[in-house]
């Protein structure tokens, strides 16, 4: 199982070594959705906050890997 995770990981970051801004810019298009979610309610999601949360890991944490790298 390691192996895999390792592999899959390396894979990841050969990916993302290039494309520095490309996590950071998901997490803000997340974080606008979200925005857009709570002017038009559509059920739980727009009232759990899924997609700024989510967003704002995936943001931070594409700024790290690209600090990182």
């Amino acid at each position: 199982m390691f192996r895999w995770l390792n592999k899959s990981i390396d894979k990841l970051s050969e990916f993302l070594a290039p494309r520095k801004g490309l996590l950071p810019l998901i997490g803000i298009f997340m974080i606008l959705v979200n925005f857009i979610l709570q002017i038009f309610p559509v059920g739980w999601v727009g009232e759990s906050n899924l997609f700024l949360h989510a967003g704002l890991v995936i943001a931070i944490f594409g700024l790290l890997l690209a600090w990182v790298v």
